[in-house]
Parts: structure tokens; sequence; C-alpha cells
């Protein structure tokens, strides 16, 4: 019974801790998001659980995900850096068990004067035990475990910024492609120019200075086709790296047609309260009950430390007669250590993880109010993007219709062919600018999946 008291009553005083409750501050940030002509209004509606499935609708989009989540290369680090944190966790752990070790040994001996003896020895019991009365092992390993998902929550933020940039790839591809496609246009037009020009200066209609310009129009157009070529090529690149792997182009889009109707808006009546499970809010939460934690540590440091070795431990010298009534015995011991002076050294060490934790405290807040602020600059150009896409539309439609009407009055010998020349740079650039603009919804809405960061199916670093 002695010897059980003796065990029982240091695990019950090692339930002690100094650390300071974590109290987490009220979110830096409105109850909801801002409203006005700039933004989109909000309803009340409950808050969603958002899965990148839900606002990544295209199917061939969804597989280059899945593939990216598989074979991505930093994913995979980002993993294995959440496993070797979590095995710390288990190392600090360790610290607050007793160390239970075992000895054997074996020797002969002979002389002249009598027989050769053999003796036989075994040895083992708790080999070393810190009482943990003020809770410094239990706050290093209470430490370790918030840094551990901090890091689980890193690997969730890899995880969103790879199917965000996977997706700002995908439709960077489709819009090059439309460029491409401007740019061939631009090229059939100018050779149709150079060919009619130069046929109005042989009869002597038009002067050579007009051949010269249609011969500039088609140099610059045949310019943009390889360098839209490489920027497709370039993207294929970008694509491939997310994935880790090969990509079928079958997959990829033709043009911002098919990525602009795979790409949809977040339901409506998001709450700010879902950026409190923003992967990075997450790391910054659990860096703060680390630093609470460490604080713990830092105080219990400031008290003596109690060690007990050689606890209920046994011996035999007989490995014969190990059994036998009488061959067993035990012993224990404790040992205690206390620094009486250190030059304030200990107390600094409070006032360091103190300070940490109000580091930490601020980067949580900061966390939050940069989240909210990235939704909200989101949220201000999806309020207006319609309008500019229909405003883009317009201007091509217009610059269209101009550029026909006047190649056809200067086929009729009433416009000049600088006339032409301007109206074809000008349909070139409102043909470029409604991509752009296209190209910008996608990425707003992209830009608005990053920002909540609320993936649902993120799960935990172990899984994809």
């Amino acid at each position: 019974m002695r010897r059980a008291l003796l065990l029982l009553t240091p695990l019950v005083l090692a339930g002690c801790s100094l650390a300071p409750k974590t109290v987490l501050p009220a979110p830096p940030v409105p109850a909801s998001w801002p409203v006005g002509d700039a933004y989109l209004a909000a309803s009340e509606a409950a808050l969603p659980l958002l899965s990148y499935k839900a606002i990544f609708t295209d199917p061939r989009l969804q597989a280059l995900i899945e593939a990216a989540l598989a074979n991505n290369r930093d994913l995979r680090a980002a993993y294995a850096n959440v496993a070797a944190a979590r095995a710390q966790v288990r190392v600090s752990r360790a610290a607050q068990f007793p160390a239970i070790g075992a000895s054997a040994g074996a020797g002969y001996s002979d002389s002249n004067s009598s027989d050769g003896s053999a003796d036989f020895s075994l040895q083992g019991g708790v080999t070393g035990f810190e009482l943990d009365l003020f809770g410094r092992l239990a706050n290093a390993t209470e430490a370790e475990r918030g840094r551990a998902l901090a890091t689980e929550a890193a690997a969730r933020t890899v995880r969103l910024a790879l199917i965000a940039d996977l997706a700002d790839a995908w439709a960077s591809y489709g819009a090059d492609r439309d460029l491409l496609a401007i740019a061939q246009d631009t090229a059939v037009n100018a050779r149709e120019s150079v060919r009619l020009t130069r046929a109005r200066l042989e009869g002597g209609i038009a002067p050579r200075t007009d051949l010269r310009q249609a011969e500039q129009i088609l140099a610059s157009a045949e310019e943009l086709i390889a360098v839209q070529t490489s920027a497709i090529a370039q993207d294929e690149n970008l694509i491939r790296l997310l994935v880790g792997g090969d990509v079928d182009r079958a997959l990829l889009p033709a043009s911002l047609d098919e990525v602009v109707p795979g790409i949809a808006l977040p339901p409506a009546g998001v709450s700010s309260q879902i950026l409190l499970r923003r992967p990075d809010v997450i790391e910054a939460e659990y860096e703060l009950r680390a630093a609470n934690a460490d604080i713990g540590a830092a105080r219990a440091r400031l008290f003596p430390t109690i060690s007990l070795t050689g606890l209920l431990g046994v011996a035999s010298d007989a490995l014969s007669s190990l059994f036998d009534g009488g061959s067993f015995g035990w012993s224990a011991g404790a040992d205690a250590s206390a620094s009486i002076f250190d030059f304030g050294g200990r107390r600094a060490a409070v006032a360091v993880s103190e300070a940490q934790r109000d580091a930490a405290l601020a980067s949580y807040e900061g966390a939050i109010q940069t989240a909210f602020r990235e939704v909200s600059d989101a949220l201000a150009v999806q309020g207006t993007i319609a309008e500019r896409v229909r405003a883009a539309a317009a201007n091509r439609e217009a610059a269209d219709d101009s550029a026909a009407l006047t190649e056809a009055r200067y086929k009729g010998g009433i416009d000049s062919f600088l006339a032409s020349l301007v109206v074809q740079r000008s349909l070139y650039t409102a043909r470029s600018s409604e991509v752009a603009t296209r190209l910008l919804l996608a990425q707003t809405r992209i830009a608005l999946f990053r920002a909540l960061g609320g993936d649902s199916e993120a799960g935990s670093a172990g899984e994809p």
C-alpha cells in the first residue's frame, strides 16, 4: 500500500499548471461584409460550408485538382512537416512518464585452487522520473501540440493555395487561347489588307505608305501570335507543375467561354465568422495557444525540480534463482534541485514568453483583419464586374461594327487607309480588353474562394 501511495502522490501533484487561460479576443472586424454600390449585398443566411467542388464545377478542372492534391510536391512536403510535428508532440509527452530500464550482466572466474564460478545479474526499474509539480512538462507538451496543430493548419493553407493557383492557371490558359485566336484573326485581316493595298498601289490608287502601314500591322499580329503561343506553353508548364505530373490537354479549356461557367460564386449569406475557419487564422490561433503554454512552462522553471530515480527497482544476482523468495530487492531515491540565484535569467525567460504571447495575439488579430480585407476587396470587384463585362462587350461590338464599316468605305475609295488602320487597332484593343475583363471575372471568383478559406473538404493534413 505504501508503495502504491508513493506512485500515486507525484501523479496527483503533476496535475498543476501555471499557464494562464487562453482567452481569444473578439474578431476585430465587423459582423457582416460591407454593403453599398461597390459591394454585393449579403443575406443573413446560416454559415455555409464551402467545398472547392461547389465553386469549381467543371469536371475537367475537378480532375486536375484531384490529381494535384495527390501528386503536388509542395503539398507532400507540408504533410511531411505535419507528421514530424505530431511525432514531436509524442517526444515531448514521453518526458511526463517514468523511464523504465533494465540491465543484465554475466561473469566467470577460475583459479588453480578452486573450481570456476559464474555470476549472473539482472536489474530493472524506473531509471528516472521528474515530478511535474508545477506543470512544466505538461505545458511543454501542450505548446508542442499547439505548434503541431498550427503546422497542420499551415498544410491546409498550402492545400487551399494549390487549388486556387491551379484554378487561376486553368483560367489564364483559356484567356491566352482567346488572345491567340484574336492575334490569328488580326493576322488574317492584315494579310488581306496587305494584298488589297498592294493591288491598289500597283493600280496607282494608293501610295506606298499605305502598303508599309499594312505590313506593319501584319508584322505586329505575327509577333503577337508568337507571344501568345509562348504564353500558352508557359500556362501548360505551370499547370503541369501544380498537378505534379503530365496533363491531358483534353482537360484544358479551349477559351474563356468554357472557363467562366465552370467557376461559381460562393453561396449568398456568408457571414464574416467564416474567416475564423481560414487556415492561416487557425494557424495563428494555435500559435497563440502554444505561446500561452510556453508561459506556463517558463513560470514552472522558477520552482525547484524534483526527480525520482530507482523507484521500485528490482535486482537479482543469480538468474538461476531469480524467482525464488528473497531474490528481489527494491530501492527508491529522489533528487531535488533549485537555482538560488541566476541574475534574473528565469524571470527574464517568463518575460520573453509573455512578450511572444502578446506578439502571437497581435498576429492572430492581424490575420483576421487581413482576411476580412481580402474578402472585402474581392467583393468590391465582384459587385461591379458584371457591369464591366457588359461595357467591355458593348465596346467590342461597336469596334467590330466600326471596323467592318470603315473597311467597306476604304474598299469603296471613300475613306483613307489611315482610318482603316485606326479602327483595326481599336478593334484589337477592344477584343483584348474584353478577354481581360472576362478573365478578371473568373479570377475574382477564385479570389473569393481563396479569401474565404472555408473549404469543407480540407480535413486533416494526413489526407488529401
